[in-house]
């Protein structure tokens, strides 16, 4: 993450406490009001593991590896006796 995304995200946290702490105020101590503070508190953790994380450069895998395929024609020979789906199968009419 960038120095901004960091910043974004650090300020984005602290809007989210403080409405959690609105609702500590409203509700109390209720079972999802203590849910919500324990997931900003994970927020922040993970933001503080972001922040001291190096960002990692994504390589292309063997997997993803393009394949160029050509504009010519298939060779006739490929489809010899396969059947044409949706058209009722190649050897419809023999009985």
């Amino acid at each position: 993450m960038s120095t901004t995304e960091i910043a974004e995200l650090r300020r984005t946290i602290g809007q989210l406490r403080q409405c959690v702490g609105t609702l500590r105020a409203r509700y109390g101590d209720a079972s999802a009001v203590r849910r919500l503070a324990n997931d900003v508190e994970r927020l922040d953790i993970d933001a503080a593991d972001m922040d001291s994380c190096e960002p990692s450069v994504p390589t292309q895998s063997k997997s993803e590896e393009r394949v160029k395929v050509p504009d010519t024609p298939y060779d006739p020979s490929l489809w010899h006796g396969a059947d044409d789906e949706g058209v009722g199968g190649y050897k419809r009419d023999q009985a």
